[in-house]
C-alpha cells in the first residue's frame, strides 16, 4: 500500500484539464482543415490526390467533407498555392453529415433535445460496437477510459451489454457480416437511445466507401453525433460527446 501511495505521489495528477483547459494535442496532428479559397488556382491537383473523393473543387474553391476525409494531408502537399492546410484544432464533431463540410458548412455539435438532456446529461452508458474496424478508432475510444482522459468523471461509461446502455457508439465501415449484429445490438437498447458514429469508416465508409462488402450504418439507425477522423484524436471524441451532453463551457 505504501509503495502504491508513493508511486501515486510521484506520478502526480495525470488527467488532462479538459474542457476547462484547452487540451494538449501533438503539434503535428492533422485535424480541422483550413481552406483559403482566394489562393486557389483551380488546378485540380488536390482533388486528384484525394483517395476518398472527400475533396471537391467548386467554383468558389475547394471543399472538404470531413466525414470522408482520412486527414492524410495529400491535398495540402500537392497544392501549389498552399490554399489547403490542416490545423491541430481537434474540435470537429457535428450532429449531421452536412455539418462536416468545410469551409462553409461546418457546424460544431449542439446539445441533445431538452427531454434527452434530462436523462443523459449526467449519466450516459454506451455500448461500443466495432463493425469491421481496423482497431484504430476502437483504440482511441478505449483510451478515454484511462486516467489521462477519465471519461467517467463526466458520467459517461462503456458497458458490456446493450440492455444496460443508453446509446450505441459505432466504429468501422459496417461490413455486411456485421450489419445484422449491429441491428440486433441497436434494437436491444431500451428507448430512448442515441447513436454516435466515430471515424471516417463509420460515417461514410472511409477507404471502403462503395465497396461491395460494406453496408454502412443502416438508414433505420438515426445518428445523433458524427466524429470524423482516421482515427479521430481522443479529445475529438471527448469534445463531441461533451457538446452533445451540453457539458461544454460557454464560448468553447
Amino acid at each position: 500500500m505504501l509503495k502504491a501511495l508513493k508511486a501515486r505521489i510521484q506520478q502526480k495528477y495525470r488527467t488532462v484539464p479538459f474542457p476547462k483547459g484547452k487540451g494538449v494535442v501533438p503539434p503535428l496532428l492533422r485535424a480541422k482543415p483550413e481552406i483559403k479559397s482566394a489562393k486557389c488556382s483551380h488546378c485540380g491537383k488536390c482533388a486528384d490526390a484525394c483517395p476518398t473523393q472527400a475533396l471537391a473543387l467548386q467554383q468558389n474553391g475547394p471543399t472538404i467533407d470531413a466525414g470522408l476525409c482520412l486527414f492524410c494531408g495529400e491535398c495540402a502537399a500537392v497544392c501549389p498555392s498552399k490554399a489547403i492546410t490542416f490545423t491541430n484544432d481537434f474540435r470537429l464533431a457535428a450532429n449531421s453529415k452536412d455539418a462536416l463540410v468545410f469551409p462553409s458548412g461546418h457546424k460544431l455539435a449542439q446539445p441533445l433535445k431538452p427531454e434527452l438532456l434530462k436523462l443523459f446529461a449526467r449519466s450516459l452508458k454506451l455500448r461500443q460496437v466495432s463493425a469491421g474496424g481496423c482497431g484504430a478508432c476502437e483504440a482511441d475510444t478505449n483510451v478515454l477510459s484511462t486516467v489521462v482522459f477519465d471519461l467517467a468523471r463526466f458520467g459517461v461509461q462503456f458497458v458490456a451489454s446493450p440492455r444496460h446502455a443508453d446509446g450505441l457508439l459505432i466504429t468501422g465501415p459496417v461490413t455486411k457480416n456485421m450489419e445484422s449484429a449491429l441491428l440486433d445490438t441497436y434494437n436491444a437498447l431500451p428507448e430512448p437511445k442515441i447513436v454516435i458514429a466515430v471515424g471516417a469508416c463509420a460515417i461514410s465508409g472511409g477507404m471502403f466507401c462503395g465497396h461491395n462488402e460494406t453496408a454502412g450504418i443502416p438508414g433505420n439507425i438515426p445518428v445523433s453525433l458524427y466524429v470524423p477522423g482516421c482515427p479521430p484524436h481522443p479529445l475529438t471524441i471527448l469534445d463531441g460527446i461533451l457538446r452533445l451532453l451540453g457539458q461544454m463551457p460557454r464560448g468553447r
